[in-house]
This record gives C-alpha cells, structure tokens and sequence, in this order.
C-alpha cells in the first residue's frame, strides 16, 4: 500500500525539498488497545498514509476557503466506501476536511503572530461499518511568516535627563523596539534604530537603540528641554520595511557652573531704633542662574562698622540672606551702619573651579530711624535697706531716669499703686525722691516692692518703669511675752524645791544673732515665799516651789509676776502673771480637785463691776461727743488758723474770702508746732496732689524748716493724724459767709455758744456734695444714743 499527497501546485516548489516518508514509529501516534484489536480483525497490513507537516501562508485574504492539500489511503478504491475524519487544533472551525476526498482547506484567516501552527489528527474509516482502517496519524500545519508587523517601541514614550555640560558620547538612555514578525525567517524582524528629530545635540546606535550627546556643552541655563524622536525599521532598514517611531523627551540637568551674583551693588536698608534684638532689617540675594542645591547660598558679614550689630542668616530656602539686629539701637549715638556682605555657594563642582570662587561681594547700608522712646533709668532695678524705725519722710532712695531721646523731655515720678496699696511711700515728682509716708513695720510687712513710674512730660504715653525692691530691717521694738497658757498648778503635797512649770518666751523680732531671753521674778516678788524662779540660761526658766505644807484652806490661788527680758538693744522688757492653783492630787502628782471658790467668787464680781464700767464709758463718750459737736472743727488757736494750706474742691465765698489768708505766715513754719497725735485711720494724705502744684526742690532727710513743700508736708501729716480734723484733704475756714447756697452757712465760728442738740437729717439732701458730711454727722448720732 502506497502514500500519496497531493498539494496545490502553488507549494510544490516550497514543500518538495522538505516533504520527507518516515516511518509511522517516528511520526505516528501509538495506536489503543481497541485500535489494535481491530486492526487484528482486519488483518495486519503496511500501513498505507504517513502524514508529515503542510505549510501555509499567513493572511490569506482570498474569498474562496485556502486549499492546504488532500490526504488519500491506499485503500481508497475510489467507490466512497472510505471516509476521512481530521480531528485536532481547529479542526472543523478552522480548518476542514472532504469527508469523500480527504482535501483540507482553511476557512479562517491565518495569524502566524496569533498562532504559529496547529496540531491536527486524521483517519480514514469504513463509511459503512465506521471501523477504522488505518490508525490515527498526526500530521502539523505550520503558519508561514510574511513581513506584516511594524517595529513597536512598548516603553515608549521615555522620559531622560543627563547632566548639562556633558562630553560628546555621553549615555542618556536606551531605547528598544520589538517586531513581532518571525525572527528565524528573513529579515522581517530585524530592526534598525535612526533618529528623525534631536540633531545635531543626540543621536541614537543604529543596532542598540542607545541614545548619546553629539553636541559639546549644551547649557541648561540657555535650553533646558529637548524632544528627540527615534525610528526602528525592519527589514534591516531596507526599501519596503516597516517602521515604527517613538518620542525620548530629554533634561539637562544642573550642575553648579554658573557663580552667584547680588543683582545690587548697595542696598540701602532702614529699622527704628526701639526694633528688639532679633527684628529682621531686610533681606538681600546673590542671584544665581543654577537652581535647587547647585544655587544654595550661604551669607556672612565680613566687614563693616555694624558686623557687631547686626548678623545675617539664611533663609529656609536657602536662597536669601536675612538681615537682623543683633544688638539694642540708639539712634542718638549711632544713626547709620555700613556692611560688607559676602555670599558663598555651599555645593561645589571641582569640575567647574577654573570658572571662579563661586562668590560675590555688596554693600549694605543700615539707617537707623529715631522714635520717642520712653525714659530711661540709670539702673535696671534697685534695692534699698530700711530700718523699721524710720521716720516719716526719709528718703529712701532717689530714682533717676531721663529721656534717652535728643528732645530730652522733662521726665515726671510716680508710684505705680497696685505695687503701694497701702500707701507706706510716696515719690516726689520731679527729682524721683522716694519716701516713707507711714511708719514701717517689719513684723507686719517684711519686703516692699514698689513699681516706680518715668513719664515724659511732652508725651503721656511714654512711660517706663522700675522695680525698687525695699527690704525693712528689724529693729528691737517688741517685747518678750510668756508664751503658752498663763495658768499653772500645785499640788498640797508638793515639796520644796519641786518643779511644777517651765515658761518660755516669744519675741515677734528677728535679731541676726539669734533669740536670748532672760527671765526673773519681778522686783515685787523677788521675796516671794511660795515660789522660785530660775533660769535656765537657754530661752527656758522653771518655776519651782519654795516651801512645802501647801493647804487648801490657807490659800488656793497664787499670782506669780515674771519678768522677761531681751538681749538685744535697746532693751524690751515684759512682766506677765502667771497664775497658780493650789489643787489635791494623787501620790503620782496627778490633779484630783482644784478649789474654784476664788473662781466664783472673781466672776461674780467681774458680772457687777462689769456693767457699771460700760455705763461709765458711754457717759463719758456722750459728754464728749456733745462738747466736740458744739465746737468748730479747729483744734488749732485762731491766730494760726491762715497757715492750712487751702485746696478748693466747692465754691468759696468769693473775692472777699482771700481776706482770711496771710502767704507770708507760711514762710515762718517755726510759729506753730502740734505734736503729733496718733495716726488717723480714714484718710491718708494726698501728696501727690500737693506735689503737682507746689513747684519745690528735693527733700533730704526731712530737713529744711524754711522750705515750703517741706512744711506743707508736715502740715498734712500733721492733719491727718489730728482726729480732731474733718475728713477732708485740707481744713479751710470761712471769715465771711457764702450766700446763695442751698445749705445757706456752713461755719460753725458761732455754734459754740449753744448747747442745743441739732438733727442733721437736712445734710441728706444737700445732694452728693454733702454726702460725706451727712454720713460722719450720722455716726456720731448713732454713738450719742
């Protein structure tokens, strides 16, 4: 049995030199069990068909299905009893087969780039019985390339970048292209690369696809972007291949060869003198046509009269140099600053060194504007030691301060009063002069700090201030007292020489060497024949018994008078009673019973007596109180009454009132003298009135009897501690009466003469102006009944 394959004529000459017979053992398939059975039946023959392999053209775009070639057995007689079945890849949707002829066709367009080949089976089949009569063959349907694929740049459009200044044949990026075409057959895909857009500055390898620098320095600062465009071609770039293109968008990127340069030679630059240290004066730049870290820049002051003045930093992009103050201005002393600045790049390239030092060099002047400023004081703080015993009137210290300004305004004083609530100083106003205007306590207030004021006469709102920390040093003016309780017991049973109390003493002062305290009985009891006193020579004395055969019956309650004294000067001394009951007590000295007839009988009395001395007081304080409503509000002679100093708050009784004044009284201090009384509690003096328009020089140590503010002063004070002065700033005394007043007369120059008693309701409605007046006359008829 024979093979015979018939193929189109047209691919005789393609398929002659490689359609080989082999042996079905090389290119068969090994026949199944069932197959093989079959086979036995039909007996075991040559086979007759060996297939091999058909090739077809790839893109067959004819109309008729494409006749790949035809399969026959041997055994086909020609009468149809054969059938011819093709099973396999596309076998039936691809490709076809005449069941009656074995001929194969293709009914579907080839891609040789979808699918190379196929895989296909046939056998030939009794059409009547359909048992096989040969076994299955397989035979390969291989896709023959043609040149139908362009070359494609899939990475493609690219993006690169390469360094400015760079040398010819310096690398920038590789692109590739890939042909889908069959590389194993002819040239379809073999690619070439050309560059169609970029020249002169790149070109591109025709083989490798690498894109290089053709043009010597290229400078980003003259062009920074270029768009090359690369094409690979097939067919190694002959006529009739196909190309396909692509875009490379390339960066020079910066180096730093380019040196920075200040776009201004003198900078001319302002800033106020009151500017705080760290107040930024301006900002310079030393252009440089490099960017990011190749254009960083670093300032510094290298000369100039101002480089201890003023620094310079850079800014956070490191870009600018910012100007500021380093040291506090005074226009008045220095009113320009000359700078020499410098700029340097950070980040240098060795490549480029022979270009320069990478460095400039400008000018900057610095004016410094005036402004009214505040004054000024001589020290940033003071501190002052004051003994508690200072007198009224002693200079504290003297403050000074001045306007810092060329104007040099006239500064005024003053006592910030949230710093003084209580008003122990006051400050003359135009020498600064701080003093004491209450007596100091230093057990009561230890440390005052008082916030002084320096304002510019000119401009109000100029104000400065200071602290003067004023501590007040302890004097010895308190006595030692016992402390503890005062009240003490014996026991009957006590013998001689028995301790029954150990007293000790307190002292409010704080003396530098410590406390020491000497005790003693008082001369009045220094014989005492019931109890002894001895000191311990450590701030403790006992008290012990001097006898025994204590009774009850005898005696109950003694009085014990102890003397304590200080160690310090001058010398303060006490006496205080310490009481001593006589109680029975235990064998262990533990108290039993404790007589208090003497108790009873010293409450009893205190109950009667008690009563009759309230009665005795009020009487005293109504008699008084009259006497004092019917007398002038003067207690001073009426010779000296024109030597008050006077400041009108109302309506006087007009031109004839200045009558009552004499102003050269007032240069003669030494004609009356009070002495002064015990500080009154309602009203403090109001110096700073007084200081503002009495014009005066500063007062030292409270001296200067002929000097007028000084006795104004004294006179003031003396006022105030009077408790016979009304509660006004200053006593003013009318020699002739007003008229036209809704309150018609308010002397009281002939109220003396009567004793009548007078309701003083009417003062209610008076209006504001009388209100104080009706609120003290109310007190004291609420005293009198």
């Amino acid at each position: 049995m024979g093979v015979r394959l018939h193929l189109p004529a047209s691919f005789l000459p393609l398929t002659l030199g490689i359609l080989t017979l082999l042996p079905h053992s090389l290119l068969g398939k090994a026949v199944d069990e069932g197959n093989s059975r079959n086979s036995e039946l039909l007996q075991r023959v040559k086979r007759g068909w060996v297939w091999n392999q058909f090739f077809v053209l790839e893109e067959y775009t004819g109309l008729e299905p494409l006749y790949i070639g035809k399969l026959h057995s041997d055994m086909d007689k020609g009468d149809g009893s054969i059938k011819y079945i093709l099973t396999g890849e596309g076998a039936g949707s691809t490709f076809t087969i005449d069941d009656g002829t074995g001929d194969i066709h293709a009914i579907q367009r080839l891609d040789r780039e979808v699918k190379s080949q196929y895989v296909l089976r046939a056998q030939a089949r009794n059409r009547l019985t359909d048992r096989p009569l040969e076994p299955e063959s397989e035979f390969i349907v291989k896709i023959q390339d043609i040149n139908d694929n362009e070359p494609k740049f899939l990475d493609g459009p690219y993006q690169a970048s390469v360094p400015e200044m760079s040398k010819i044949g310096t690398s920038v990026i590789q692109v590739t292209a890939t042909d889908a075409d069959d590389p194993t057959y002819g040239n379809s895909a073999r690619v070439v690369y050309s560059i169609l857009e970029g020249q002169p500055y790149f070109s591109v390898d025709a083989k490798t696809g690498v894109v290089r620098v053709s043009l010597a320095d290229m400078d980003r600062e003259t062009r920074e972007n270029y768009t090359v465009v690369i094409q690979a071609k097939d067919m190694g770039g002959q006529l009739g291949g196909l190309a396909g293109t692509t875009t490379v968008n390339i960066t020079l990127s910066d180096v730093n060869d380019n040196p920075p340069m200040f776009d201004q030679r003198l900078y001319q630059m302002s800033v106020p003198e009151s500017a705080p240290v760290g107040s930024v004066v301006g900002r310079i730049w030393a252009r440089d046509r490099d960017i990011g870290v190749n254009a960083e820049m670093k300032y510094s002051i290298i000369d100039g009269d101002g480089r201890d003045t003023f620094d310079i930093s850079t800014d956070p992009t490191n870009l600018f140099g910012i100007i500021t103050v380093k040291k506090p201005l005074n226009f008045e002393s220095k009113p320009s600053y000359t700078l020499k600045v410098e700029g340097t790049n950070t980040h240098l390239d060795p490549s480029f060194r022979h270009r320069g030092n990478f460095k400039d060099v400008t000018i900057v002047h610095v004016s410094v504007e005036d402004v009214d400023e505040p004054p000024l004081f001589d020290q940033p703080a003071y501190y002052v030691e004051l003994p508690e015993d200072a007198e009224i009137g002693t200079v504290v210290k003297m403050v000074s301060a001045r306007d810092p300004d060329s104007a040099n305004n006239t500064v005024r004083y003053s006592i910030e009063r949230s710093s003084d609530p209580e008003k122990f100083f006051y400050i003359e106003i135009t020498s600064g002069s701080l003093m004491t205007v209450r007596l100091l306590d230093r057990e009561e207030i230890g440390w005052h700090n008082i916030t002084v004021l320096a304002m510019e006469m000119n401009n109000p709102t100029q104000i400065s201030s200071v602290t003067v920390a004023v501590k007040v040093l302890d004097v010895n003016d308190n006595p030692p007292s016992l402390a503890h309780y005062m009240d003490t017991y014996v026991c009957e049973n006590a013998k001689a020489g028995q301790l029954i109390q150990t007293v000790t003493a307190v002292d409010p002062d704080d003396p530098l060497g410590g406390q020491h305290f000497y005790y003693s009985l008082a001369p009045e009891a220094a014989n005492n024949p019931n109890f002894t006193l001895r000191d311990n020579q450590d701030n403790t004395a006992w008290i012990l018994t001097r006898r025994g055969g204590w009774s009850q019956q005898d005696q109950t309650v003694f009085y014990l008078p102890v003397f304590v004294s200080d160690g310090e000067q001058p010398v303060q001394t006490s006496t205080s009673t310490l009481t001593v009951r006589l109680c029975s007590c235990d064998h262990e000295g533990n108290v039993m019973t404790c007589n208090a007839e003497a108790y009873s009988l010293s409450s009893t009395k205190t109950k009667v007596l008690l009563p009759c001395f309230i009665c005795s007081v009020m009487i005293l304080l109504m008699l008084s109180l009259r006497s004092h409503r019917k007398k002038p509000y003067l207690c001073d002679e009426e010779e000296n009454v024109h030597e008050n100093i006077v400041r009108y708050d109302d309506e006087g009784g007009g031109e004839e009132d200045t009558e009552a004044f004499d102003i050269a009284a007032m240069w003669n201090p030494r004609e009356v003298h009070h002495p002064l009384g015990k500080v009154r509690k309602d009203m403090l003096p109001e110096i700073e009135s007084l200081s503002r328009y009495v014009p005066q020089v500063c007062v030292v140590g409270g001296g200067g009897d002929s000097n007028v503010h000084g006795y104004v002063l004294a006179k003031l004070l003396e006022a105030d501690m009077d408790p016979c002065a009304p509660p006004y700033d200053s006593l003013q005394t009318y020699a002739y009466e007003g008229e036209g007043s809704v309150a018609e007369s308010l002397s009281s120059l002939q109220s003396g003469a009567s004793n009548t008693d007078h309701e003083y309701d009417y003062l209610n409605d008076w209006g504001p102006r009388f209100k104080k007046l009706a609120e003290m006359y109310a007190v004291c008829l609420d005293v009198s009944v």
